[in-house]
């Protein structure tokens, strides 16, 4: 695995801080007795503009990381402790080597807690949560990837979850076209049926209406042929 970028910077800013503490360290015995260190002097000033561009170059790919999610939100405020820390000691060599704050001998035990037991209390480092308390940086880059394995995993489910939702939405969509065109064919043959039936109801009644004018003339016919029979029939 590829390490981080981030850590190895960071790594690289830790050992430039503990390096100007002891330089600043070195010429404060010079100076106290009473030897020039103008050589010292600018090696630090050279050290402090490094720490100070490497500190802006953690700020840049911390928000990066950030910002395109590499990180986990929880990393990332690990990271931004770890670097508010650095800043804070940034601003307390300035103030040693300007004769203006604590003694570098403080600092210097400060940078180097790194290197003593783990798990030993940093007073320079801010509260840590429980699940990287005591790690290393391998092991937190370790617990890093395993998390974010364990995010693409459950994306991965969450994606192929919304692709079966997806397909029984068109499965029921389509479901539902082909009902609307059954249902779209029933009201047309029902129509078609009812007015089928309204002409035949319409023969029915005019059938009725001749059968009945038909039993009315015969009947009349008949009367009449009686009227002619009793007409002519010999009354003797």
């Amino acid at each position: 695995m590829a390490p981080d970028p981030w850590f190895s910077t960071y790594d690289s800013t830790c050992q430039i801080a503990q390096e100007i503490a002891e330089k600043i360290q070195q010429r404060n015995q010079y100076e106290r007795k009473g030897e020039k260190t103008p050589k010292l002097t600018v090696t630090i000033r050279a050290l402090l503009q490094n720490l100070k561009e490497k500190i802006a170059l953690l700020k840049d790919l911390l928000l990066r990381a950030v910002s395109t999610h590499q990180i986990t939100q929880l990393e990332g405020d690990r990271r931004q402790n770890l670097l508010d820390d650095l800043v804070t000691r940034e601003r307390l060599l300035l103030a040693s080597f300007k004769n203006e704050g604590a003694e570098p001998d403080l600092i210097r035990s400060s940078l180097m807690s790194g290197e003593a037991k783990r798990g030993a209390p940093n007073p320079w480092l801010f509260e840590e949560p429980e699940e990287t308390r005591g790690l290393g940086f391998d092991e937190i880059r370790q617990q890093q990837q395993k998390i974010i394995q364990e995010q693409d995993a459950g994306l991965d489910a969450l994606s192929s979850i919304i692709s079966r939702q997806k397909q029984m939405g068109q499965e029921i969509g389509n479901e539902l076209d082909e009902q609307n065109e059954i249902i779209d064919d029933l009201a047309n043959l029902v129509e078609n049926t009812d007015e089928k039936l309204r002409t035949e109801t319409r023969r029915v009644n005019m059938v009725d209406r001749k059968s009945t004018s038909c039993g009315m003339i015969m009947v009349i016919l008949l009367l009449l042929v009686a009227i002619v029979v009793v007409a002519v029939w010999p009354t003797n």
